[in-house]
């Protein structure tokens, strides 16, 4: 039995609420890395751009804008 048989052999058994679990894992197998790069490299490249980047508050600052005493 090859390996890809064995997988969809083992598919079978898996319970229904679970194969999400299957499918993104596969999918992050198969994603195109190609693509996967070039989304990361236009998030650093936000990053470094983003002017409010070097702003820094105090947890006081934060507490208050999020209403925490």
């Amino acid at each position: 039995m090859s390996n890809r048989e064995l997988c969809v052999k083992l598919l079978e058994s898996v319970p229904d609420y679970k194969i999400g679990y299957v499918l993104a894992y596969i999918q992050g197998l198969t994603a195109d890395e190609d693509a996967d790069d070039a989304f990361c490299e236009k998030l650093v490249d936000e990053y470094e751009n983003d002017p409010e980047k070097d702003v820094s508050y105090t947890l006081e600052d934060c507490k208050k804008e999020w209403g925490i005493s």
